[in-house]
């Protein structure tokens, strides 16, 4: 059973060993310079020293981790575990009996191999190691708790639309809305809104696929093809305005025949189902079948089929905008 200590990446304070691990490098930076701030708050004379695992050489630890004459406090970080030499190995599994007191050793492991899994097991069953697990934030799910818990912990509240205008604008890199979490931080509001949102982030939302979508589905045309057009103007690809555009018909067309179905089991968000369902009001199987069809000639286009795919994707969202019928057929 491990005795060493986990704790949340948003927690991460000294210890003798600290093992930072998985997938996420922004989570894993953030952690690290947590734990670096601390020590040096708590003794400016703090002797800071990086390693490469792959570079080590037998001996190298003890050497840096040995008190020196004066006793200042150390912080050694040793990144790309996951590609350790076998010295290192070695000297870590023996560190582990006898740290260095004032010292903390930062190993950092992204979890792309098993390489160093003997020392790995030995961190995770000493009383003298923390582990801060740094999971991959990738699903939709995964960013809305990501932004809820930036929030939470500044004892701050952000309205739920507002989350998704965020995930709008950023939804790639994570490091980036993370920027944009502390940037809303700053505001005076008391509850950060969608308008708040667009204040500060109001062009790289509008040019957003995810914002022309959501203006067509609102019944919008005009602002939706304005929208369109700012995306292009500003170098939007077609290609994944289509994609996003497309991804919003799917979730329609997921609910339409079974509106009780769980968020889990459509693999959406919750917020992404409740949207659904309203959006789907006004919609028909016919109107539903349109817009389908309509975005598959529109991804042929984007991709090389027309010569014109910005007229194949004003057209989806004329449909879109009219819940999947021409206007011929009202």
């Amino acid at each position: 059973m491990s005795k060493a200590k986990i704790i949340d990446w948003r927690h991460a304070a000294p210890d003798s060993v600290v093992f930072v691990s998985g997938p996420e490098e922004f989570l894993a930076g953030r952690a690290i310079r947590m734990i670096r701030e601390t020590l040096k708050g708590q003794d400016d004379a703090l002797e800071i020293h990086e390693i490469e695992a792959s570079h080590y050489s037998a001996g190298t630890l003890l050497n840096l981790t040995s008190p020196s004459l004066f006793a200042e406090p150390r912080l050694l970080i040793i990144r790309g575990l996951e590609r350790c030499s076998d010295d290192l190995i070695a000297d870590g599994i023996a560190y582990l009996e006898h740290p260095t007191a004032d010292t903390t050793v930062v190993l950092r492991h992204n979890g792309s191999s098993v390489r160093g899994k003997k020392l790995v097991d030995a961190i995770r069953v000493s009383s003298h190691a923390t582990e801060i697990n740094c999971a991959e934030i990738k699903k939709d799910a995964d960013r809305v708790s990501f932004v809820q818990a930036e929030f939470a912990h500044a004892d701050r509240k952000i309205a739920p639309a507002a989350v998704r205008a965020l995930l709008d604008a950023f939804a790639d890199d994570i490091a980036e809305l993370a920027s944009a979490c502390n940037q809303l931080l700053m505001d005076s509001s008391e509850t950060i809104s969608e308008s708040v949102v667009d204040r500060y982030y109001g062009g790289r939302v509008e040019t957003n696929a995810f914002k022309v979508a959501d203006a067509a589905l609102a019944g919008k045309s005009g602002e939706a093809l304005s929208l369109l057009r700012h995306a292009i103007a500003t170098g939007a690809d077609p290609v994944p305005l289509v994609a996003a555009i497309s991804m919003k018909i799917r979730q329609l067309a997921k609910i339409f025949g079974n509106r009780s179905a769980s968020p889990q089991s459509l693999g959406m968000a919750p917020w992404q189902v409740d949207r659904a369902r309203k959006d789907l009001v006004g919609w028909t199987d016919d109107g539903l079948a349109n817009a389908v069809s309509a975005m598959a000639i529109a991804d042929a286009a984007a991709k090389g089929a027309e010569r014109d795919p910005i007229y194949a994707l004003e057209r989806v969202i004329h449909l879109i905008s009219n819940k999947g019928l021409s206007e011929s057929s009202n």
